[in-house]
C-alpha cells in the first residue's frame, strides 16, 4: 500500500520536477557555464572570469546595474504604498457586490498584455497626449510638454504593471484579520496609527513580503515598460543583456549579466526576508 502512495506521489510531482529540470535548473547551469568561457578563436573557448572582469571595469555596466536595482527598490516600495490602502478598502471596508467590483476594476486593466498597457501610457503622456493637453487647457502649462522618456515615466509604468501583484496577496493576508480584533484595539484606547502598527501591519506582514518579492522581480526583470517609457538612453539592465545576446551575439558577456541580475535579485530577497523577519515559506503561505 506504501509502495503505491509513493508511486502517485512521484508521479504527481514528475510535472513539476520536469518543468525545474528542464526550464529553471538546466538553463541556469548552462548560462553559468557559458558565462565562464572566453573565445580564443572560432568554436574555441578557455575557463575565464574575463566576461566578469569586464563587467566590474566598464562603469557604464555596474552604473546601469546599480540604477536598475535602485529604481526597482524604489518602486517596489511606491507599489506597496499605493497597493496598502486600496487592498485594505477591499478587504476591511467594502462588503458583498461592492468589494468583488472594486477587485474586478483591479484586475481589468490586467486583462490586456504588458504592451498595450504601456502603449497607453505612452498615449497619455506625450507631447500632445491627453495629461499635456488638460494641462495647457487647465492654464498650469504654458504650451505642451514632452512628458515620455523619463525616469517619472518609468516609474510610472512599472507601478501600474505590477500594483495587481501587491494587491492580491495583501487583500488575501487581510481577509483573513479578524474585525474583533480591530475593535478591541480601539476599546483600548488605541488610535488608528498604532492599530495599524500593532495589529494590522503585523497580521499583513507575509503578503506584504510575497507582494514585495513578486514586484521586486517582475519590476527588476522587465524589459519592455523601461525601453518604451524610458526610450534609448533608459539605462535598464535587461537592455544590456538583450544588447549583447541579441544585437552583439557575445553570449558569453549577456550571459555573465544574466547571472549576475539573478545574484542580485537573489541577495535583495534574502535580505527582504531578513529585515522583515519572515522566512520564504512564511510568505508563500
Amino acid at each position: 500500500m506504501k509502495s503505491h502512495y509513493r508511486i502517485g506521489f512521484f508521479l504527481l510531482l514528475a510535472p513539476l520536477g520536469l518543468w525545474l529540470a528542464l526550464l529553471v535548473v538546466i538553463p541556469h547551469i548552462d548560462m553559468l557555464t557559458i558565462s565562464l568561457r572566453d573565445r580564443v578563436a572560432p568554436r574555441e573557448y578557455v575557463f575565464s572570469f574575463v566576461n566578469y572582469q569586464e563587467f566590474f571595469s566598464e562603469p557604464l555596466y555596474w552604473n546601469t546595474f546599480v540604477r536598475t536595482a535602485t529604481m526597482s527598490i524604489t518602486a517596489t516600495v511606491l507599489t506597496l504604498l499605493i497597493a496598502f490602502p486600496i487592498a485594505y478598502y477591499i478587504a476591511k471596508v467594502l462588503r458583498g457586490r461592492s468589494k468583488r467590483l472594486l477587485f474586478l476594476m483591479c484586475l481589468i486593466p490586467f486583462w490586456v498584455s504588458e504592451l498595450v498597457r504601456t502603449y497607453g501610457w505612452m498615449i497619455l503622456l506625450r507631447e500632445t497626449g491627453v495629461v499635456s493637453k488638460i494641462l495647457v487647457w487647465a492654464g498650469i502649462l504654458d504650451k505642451p510638454v514632452e512628458m515620455l522618456y523619463n525616469d517619472a515615466a518609468i516609474m510610472t509604468g512599472l507601478i501600474y504593471t505590477s500594483l495587481l501583484f501587491m494587491v492580491v496577496p495583501l487583500v488575501t493576508t487581510l481577509d483573513s484579520l479578524d474585525d474583533s480584533l480591530i475593535e478591541a484595539s480601539y476599546d483600548l484606547g488605541g488610535n488608528g496609527f498604532s492599530t495599524l502598527r500593532e495589529i494590522v501591519i503585523p497580521h499583513a506582514m507575509p503578503g506584504i513580503v510575497s507582494g514585495s518579492i513578486v514586484v521586486f522581480m517582475l519590476t527588476l526583470g522587465n524589459y519592455l515598460t523601461p525601453n518604451l517609457l524610458g526610450g534609448k538612453d533608459s539605462l535598464w539592465f535587461t537592455e544590456q543583456i538583450y544588447t549583447q545576446f541579441i544585437t552583439r551575439f557575445n553570449w558569453e558577456l549577456g550571459a555573465a549579466f544574466g547571472f549576475l541580475l539573478l545574484l542580485l535579485s537573489s541577495v535583495i530577497v534574502f535580505g527582504g526576508l531578513k529585515l522583515s523577519r519572515q522566512t520564504l515559506s512564511e510568505a508563500l503561505k
